[in-house]
Parts: C-alpha cells; sequence; structure tokens
C-alpha cells in the first residue's frame, strides 16, 4: 500500500515494460523496490520468461513488500489502465473487508495527488504513524486492484485504516486461477466512484502480493502495464 521510497526519483510519464528487461536482471529503469515498514519481510520479486514474454514473479511468505515507479497521468486524457497478470492459487484465510485478513495474491496500485489538508483527523493521523514508521509520505489518494477470494467484481472496499485507500475488485474466485488475465479498467471513472471527487494527476502506479496478516505463501506474476486513451464513441 505505501512503502518507502528514495530520496532522488525519477519521473516518468508512461509506465516501463517489464517486458523491456531479460530473466535474472535488475528491475526495468524507473521501477523500484518499497517496504511496509521496517519490521515487515518482504516479498521477493524477479523478472522471469514466461508464455515468451519477461514478466515480474512475486514470491510472498508471511511478507508484504512492492515494486513502484514515479508517473504523471492524467486520467481524463488516459483513463484506461490495462495489464496482465496470473495467480496459480488464492491465499485460503485472506478477506480484504477485515483488518487481520487483509491480504491479496495480486495487487495493482495507483496513486494520486491531491490536497491533503482535505483528509479528515483520523486519516491525518494515520498518515503521520505510517511516515513515522516508514519514512514515507502517504499518496493523497490510492486506488488498489485486487483478486479477491469472494467479494464480487467492481466491489469497493475501504481499507480498515484510512479512507484515503479504496479496493477494487478486479477478479473473484477460483474460476481463472492458473490462466493469464488481460485486465482493464476505467481509473478515472472508479476514481470517482471510489472518493466522490474528480482526481488529480498520478503520482505512481505499483504491483504488491502479501501475505503478512494470514502468514500463507503464494507466488503470482505480473505482466506489462499501460495507460491508454478510451475509444471514441
Amino acid at each position: 500500500m505505501i512503502g518507502r521510497a528514495p530520496e532522488r526519483v525519477v519521473v516518468m510519464t508512461s509506465v516501463t515494460r517489464f517486458s523491456s528487461g531479460e530473466p535474472g536482471e535488475p528491475l526495468p529503469a524507473g521501477w523500484r523496490a518499497w517496504t511496509v515498514g521496517k519490521y515487515k519481510k518482504a516479498t521477493e520479486y524477479s523478472l522471469v520468461k514466461e508464455d515468451g514474454r519477461t514478466v515480474i514473479r512475486a514470491s510472498a511468505n508471511a511478507s508484504a513488500s512492492g515494486l513502484s515507479q514515479d508517473v504523471r497521468v492524467d486520467t481524463r486524457e488516459f483513463p484506461l489502465l490495462r495489464w496482465r497478470w496470473k495467480v496459480p492459487e488464492l491465499i485460503a484465510g485472506a478477506d480484504n473487508t477485515r483488518r487481520h485478513s487483509e491480504d491479496s495474491p495480486v495487487r495493482m496500485i495507483v496513486t494520486f495527488q491531491g490536497d491533503n489538508s482535505r483528509w479528515s483527523f483520523e486519516d491525518r493521523l494515520f498518515a503521520s504513524q505510517m511516515k513515522a514508521l516508514t519514512g514515507y509520505e502517504m499518496p493523497y489518494a490510492t486506488l488498489m486492484y485486487i483478486w479477491e477470494n469472494r467479494a464480487p467484481v467492481s466491489t469497493i472496499i475501504t481499507n480498515q485504516y484510512t479512507t484515503r485507500v479504496k479496493m477494487i475488485v478486479a477478479e473473484s474466485g477460483n474460476d481463472r486461477l492458473g490462466e493469464w488475465r488481460e485486465e482493464v479498467r476505467n481509473v478515472y471513472e472508479d476514481y470517482k466512484r471510489a472518493f466522490d471527487e474528480e482526481p488529480a494527476l498520478t503520482r505512481s502506479v505499483g504491483i504488491m502480493t502479501d501475505t503478512d496478516n494470514t502468514g500463507e505463501k503464494v507466488h503470482a506474476y505480473y505482466g506489462d502495464i499501460s495507460f491508454q486513451r478510451a475509444a471514441r464513441p
């Protein structure tokens, strides 16, 4: 969800493709690892070959961390977020509506800029606690697309700690396990539906596989990510 970032960040206007790298190489330009906190075990991420393409393999073992890239996108102009992911198995005890079992085998994360003075007292307090723990400024707003065990697709789940993080169910249940799934979401419309306001520019895009709450082991795969214009009527 949120984590520690380096002091110097290269800001991109499009998302660097994972497929531009080679297995065993460092992350492609602009991508960096981030942590949830110094007391959390980190999920392992590596470039591997799947179906002839270079993708990210995530391996979590009672862990939580992610990869992130700073990007500035106007989602009114480029509203469609397109990505591929593959989940071999779900996390049996995961339930993102409950604080102590909020885990997901895959998360696609988009954060946004905005005026933090508009936050509630509770959200400001949580953000200050997270900064003390991680040294990282919490984004104004975060959309997090997840693969849920039970909740129907397009369900919006508010994070149990802060209203500034909204999870949207992109896939649910067992039917598509083991398949590469291509997802397309209208981030602009999802943001308005989740936060009841117009979005500012994006701040970052990220991925996360986490099992820190359930203590389970899981692995998953992520393909390329892009923002695109919507088709004209």
